[in-house]
């Protein structure tokens, strides 16, 4: 591990799937997102190789991995195993993760793709790292932090 965790680096975003993974990552100064890929799920070896490569190979400093939350904030099935394959790819990569609450992100996804002159299958191809995109995005004009957990929607102005 050759870059500093937190530090120096990129950082990617993840969007969980239990067969495909989208991942996006930033320009060296972390600010922009760029979708990167949609890997296809394999084996714990397989998953474990692709995103230490990953790691490496784009010096990623930090993972984001998107939250899926309800509308409410409260966390959801698909929640926690998002935070299981976090706790996972800290443990194979050795790089820090955060979550970020994915809350429309898949929804803004597609209907971004839906505007493009695509096939179904092209739209898919593209779907989750364009997802992971959008979540980086937004992670990025929070100011990078954000709350532990994400608050419900009702509360983003107090009410």
């Amino acid at each position: 591990m050759t870059t500093p965790p937190d530090k120096a680096g990129r950082l990617a975003g993840i969007d969980f799937g239990t067969v495909r993974i989208g991942v996006a990552v930033t320009d060296p100064q972390r600010t922009l997102a760029s979708p990167h890929d949609n890997y296809q799920r394999r084996s714990a070896g397989a998953d474990a190789d692709y995103f230490r490569a990953l790691a490496e190979n784009e010096r990623i400093a930090k993972f984001v991995v998107g939250l899926p939350v309800h509308l409410d904030g409260r966390e959801s099935q698909k929640s926690q195993e998002a935070r299981e394959f976090g706790q996972w790819l800290k443990d194979v990569t050795g790089r820090p993760v955060e979550f970020f609450d994915e809350r429309f992100t898949t929804s803004e996804a597609e209907q971004l793709l839906g505007g493009a002159s695509l096939t179904k299958k092209q739209r898919k191809a593209r779907l989750d790292k364009l997802a992971a995109q959008i979540m980086l995005s937004a992670y990025l004009e929070s100011g990078g932090g954000g709350g532990s957990s994400p608050a419900p929607l009702d509360d983003v102005h107090g009410t």
